[in-house]
């Protein structure tokens, strides 16, 4: 890791019941967390972002929000994430098959239409060179209304925010997923 995260006993009083919970969820406070927490007022930002990105009430399946993250964190190289983010899909029900078939997707019968027309599109948006165009998104439009591209559209700049953030400063995994192939 690059930086020294913030230690949990010195974390703000209000930022507290956040890194309770991480220690409750996953038996320890996250290290990308606590680098958040270097700047609280960014932390907050980027953990209330978070929670409204994947919520209940989300158009965006769970396992499908969670799948994407897996991807987009393979893509920018971050192995925090890609630890993090793979329990999670598992956790959702994704088989272990199916994870490690995910960095070759487009080869792979294992992914239906929905879930071709959202990883294309993480792709498109995460890698810079690509970019989204007119066919891509309408492909998208046949799986997906309005809303539903917006939130997919908000949860894949939250991951390409949070995955960058952690693989610049160079996050290591924390053990969560011990699935060989799960990490980039």
């Amino acid at each position: 890791m690059r930086m020294t995260p913030r230690p949990d006993s010195k974390t703000p009083w209000y930022l507290r019941p956040f890194f309770w919970n991480q220690r409750r969820k996953y038996g320890k406070a996250l290290d990308a967390a606590l680098l958040w927490a270097r700047s609280p007022r960014l932390f907050l930002g980027v953990a209330h972002l978070y929670s409204a990105i994947d919520r209940r009430g989300s158009p965006i399946e769970p396992m499908l929000r969670s799948l994407l993250t897996v991807r987009i964190s393979q893509i920018n190289h971050c192995a925090f994430c890609v630890d993090l983010n793979s329990r999670t899909v598992l956790q959702r029900g994704l088989s272990e098959e199916k994870l490690l078939a995910l960095p070759e997707w487009r080869e792979s019968e294992g992914f239906d239409a929905r879930e071709r027309a959202a990883l294309d599109y993480a792709e498109a948006m995460t890698i810079t060179d690509r970019g989204v165009d007119d066919a891509l998104f309408a492909r998208l439009r046949e799986h997906f209304d309005e809303d539903a591209v917006v939130e997919l559209t908000a949860l894949i700049a939250f991951q390409n925010l949070s995955s960058k953030f952690n693989a610049a400063l160079a996050v290591p995994p924390q053990g969560f997923c011990r699935l060989p192939g799960a990490a980039p």
